[in-house]
C-alpha cells in the first residue's frame, strides 16, 4: 500500500503548488492594479512610479508564465517551487525598494510566501528562503543607503522584518512536520481500520451464525450472507429493523427494555429456527447491538454427524460382535426344527427363529444410517420413479397394484440419492400398509407444491396415530406393533435428513387415518425444479 500513499502525497503536492501560483496569480494583478490607480495615494512607487509600474507587470508576467510548467508537471516539483519562490522574493524586493525600501511594507508580502513554502514543502528547505529573502532585504537596503540616501536607522526594521521571516519559517517547519506526522498516523490508523474492517467482513461473511448489526435507532447498518439466508431477505442499509423484520423486531424491543431474552428460538420458516443473542455495542442497550442468529438446523446436523460417527463405530462393533453368534443361533434353532420335536418344543423353536430373525432386522435397519452420510445424489422424475416403487413395493408385499394410488404432477425432478429415496419410500408405505384396510386405495401418495417447495405425501385409511404417540413417531426402536422394529421411520427420517429433505406427520383434523409427508425444501434451494406449469 506503499505506493498509493506516495501517489496521493505527489497530488497533494502538486496541487498545493497549483493553489500558490493561483495567490501569487492574484497578487500580481492587485500590484498592477494599485500601480496604475492607486500608486499615489498609498505611497507605491514613491522612489520610481514607473520602475514599480514596469515591475508589477513584469512579476505579473513571470506569474502567468510559471503556470506552463505547472500544467506540464515539468521540471520536477521541488524545482518549480524554488523558481517560484525566488522570483517572489526577487521581484517583492524590487518593488519594495522603487517603493521606499522599508517603510512601503511590501516586504512583508514575502512573509506569506516563506509560510506557504513552508506547507508546501514540509521540509527545512523553508529556513533557506527565509535566509535568502533576508539576504535580498539586506542588500536592497544598504544599496538604498548607499545611493539612494536612505535612513540608516532603518536597519533595525529590516533586521526585525528579518528575524520575521525565519520565525514564520520555522514555524511553518513545526507545523508542516507535525501535520507530516499527524497525516502519516492518520494512514497508519486507516490501513488499521480498514484491515480490521476487512477481517471483520470476513468473519460475518463465512460464520456459520446470522449476524444483524442495529445501531441506537433500530436501523441495520450491517447483516451477513447467513442472516439473508435464515430470515430469507436481502441486506438494505439504513432501513429499520421493525419494517424489515417485525417478529426479529419484537425480540430486539423487549430485550432492549428488560435486557433479557423472552424467546430463546424464533420460527423463521416452516421447520426452520434460530436461537437468539443480543450483544451490546455499548455499555447498555441504548446505542444498538449485534443480534446472532444460530441456524438451529446446523446445530443439529453438527449433532447428527457426531452421532453418525458414534453409529458407525457401534453398527460395526453391532456386525462383528453379534450377527456371528445370531447365526449359529438360527442355524442351530432350523437344524434342531428338522429332527423329531414335540409342538411345545417346535413353538418354542419357532419363537427363537423369529426373535433371532428380528434382531438381524434391527442389525440391517441400524447399518442402513451408517450409509447415510454417503448420499450420492441425482437428477430423476420423481413420478416416473415412483410407478417404478408402486410396481415392486405390490410384487414385494403380495398385494393388488391398485391398493397403492400414486396422485402424480407432471415433470418434477428432484435431486436426491436414488437408494435412500427407496429405503424411506418402502419404510413409510410398509407402516402405511400395516395399518390399512388393504383395500384398493387405501393408500394415497399425493404431490404438490406448498409454499414453492415440493410435497410428497403418504396417506393411508387406517385409524391414524394417536396424540400421545405422535412425539414418539420418530423415535429409535418406539413401536406399536409387535412384530416391528421400531426403526423403520426412524431411518426414514435420518435418510431424508441427509438428503436435504424433511420427514414429519401431518396430522389431518377431522379425517382418518395417517399422513406422513415428506418436504423437499425448497425447489430453487435443494435441487428440486419443476420444468412446466401445475
Amino acid at each position: 500500500m506503499n505506493k498509493p500513499v506516495k501517489d496521493s502525497q505527489a497530488v497533494d503536492f502538486w496541487r498545493s503548488l497549483h493553489y500558490f501560483s493561483l495567490y501569487r496569480l492574484a497578487l500580481s494583478f492587485v500590484l498592477v492594479f494599485f500601480a496604475i490607480a492607486f500608486s499615489k495615494a498609498l505611497s507605491l512607487g514613491a522612489s520610481n512610479w514607473k520602475q514599480f509600474l514596469f515591475a508589477s507587470l513584469f512579476y505579473a508576467a513571470i506569474v502567468l508564465l510559471s503556470f506552463i510548467p505547472l500544467r506540464l508537471r515539468w521540471p520536477r516539483f521541488v524545482l518549480q517551487l524554488a523558481l517560484q519562490v525566488g522570483g517572489d522574493i526577487v521581484g517583492l524586493t524590487i518593488l519594495s525598494y522603487v517603493s521606499g525600501g522599508i517603510r512601503s511594507n511590501i516586504g512583508l508580502l514575502l512573509l506569506v510566501s516563506l509560510a506557504a513554502v513552508g506547507i508546501i514543502s514540509r521540509g527545512t528547505i523553508t529556513l533557506f528562503f527565509a535566509a535568502l529573502a533576508s539576504l535580498a532585504m539586506l542588500l536592497s537596503h544598504a544599496y538604498a543607503v548607499l545611493y539612494a540616501d536612505a535612513d540608516i536607522s532603518q536597519y533595525v526594521q529590516v533586521g526585525l522584518l528579518c528575524i520575521a521571516y525565519f520565525a514564520v519559517a520555522w514555524l511553518t517547519h513545526m507545523l508542516a512536520k507535525y501535520a507530516v506526522d499527524s497525516q502519516e498516523l492518520a494512514q497508519r490508523r486507516g490501513r488499521d481500520l480498514f484491515s480490521m474492517y476487512e477481517a471483520s467482513r470476513l468473519v460475518m461473511r463465512d460464520m456459520h451464525d446470522g449476524v444483524v448489526v442495529v445501531d441506537g435507532e433500530g436501523m441495520i447498518t450491517q447483516m451477513n450472507t447467513c442472516a439473508e439466508r435464515l430470515l430469507h431477505k436481502g441486506f438494505n442499509p439504513g432501513k429499520p429493523l421493525a419494517e424489515t423484520f417485525p417478529l426479529l423486531f419484537g425480540q430486539y424491543a423487549v430485550w432492549k427494555q428488560t435486557g433479557v431474552v423472552s424467546r430463546s428460538t424464533l420460527p423463521l420458516d416452516v421447520g426452520v429456527q434460530a436461537r437468539l443473542r443480543f450483544v451490546s455495542l455499548d455499555l447498555d442497550a441504548s446505542s444498538g447491538a449485534v443480534i446472532f442468529l444460530e441456524d438451529m438446523q446446523r446445530v443439529k446436523a453438527e449433532a447428527q454427524q457426531i452421532k453418525l460417527a458414534a453409529l458407525g463405530r457401534l453398527t460395526a462393533n453391532i456386525a462383528h460382535e453379534v450377527r456371528n453368534p445370531l447365526s449359529a443361533i438360527s442355524y442351530a434353532t432350523e437344524l434342531m426344527q428338522e429332527e423329531k420335536v414335540n409342538a411345545g418344543q417346535q413353538r418354542l423353536l419357532q419363537i427363537v427363529l423369529d426373535n433371532t430373525r428380528r434382531i438381524n432386522q434391527i442389525i440391517e435397519d441400524v447399518m442402513q444410517l451408517n450409509r447415510r452420510d454417503r448420499a450420492q445424489r441425482e437428477l430423476f422424475d420423481l413420478a416416473e420413479k415412483l410407478h417404478i416403487f408402486i410396481q415392486e413395493f405390490s410384487a414385494a408385499e403380495h398385494i393388488d397394484s391398485n391398493t397403492l394410488v400414486l396422485l402424480e404432477l407432471p415433470n418434477i425432478k428432484i435431486s436426491y440419492d436414488l437408494g435412500h429415496l427407496h429405503q424411506v419410500m418402502w419404510n413409510v408405505c410398509r407402516n402405511a400398509l400395516r395399518y390399512s384396510s388393504k383395500s384398493p386405495g387405501s393408500v394415497v401418495l399425493q404431490m404438490r407444491i406448498v409454499d414453492d417447495q415440493l410435497v410428497l405425501a403418504v396417506q393411508d385409511d387406517g385409524p391414524g396415530v394417536s396424540a400421545e404417540h405422535q412425539g414418539k413417531l420418530f423415535e429409535p426402536f418406539f413401536t406399536t406393533a409387535t412384530e416391528g422394529t421400531g426403526l423403520g421411520l426412524y431411518v426414514a427420517k435420518e435418510l431424508c435428513e441427509a438428503n436435504g429433505a424433511r420427514l414429519e406427520y401431518r396430522d389431518k383434523e377431522g379425517q382418518s387415518g395417517a399422513c406422513f409427508q415428506i418436504i423437499f425444501r425448497g425447489l430453487d434451494r435443494y435441487g428440486a425444479r419443476r420444468e412446466q406449469g401445475r
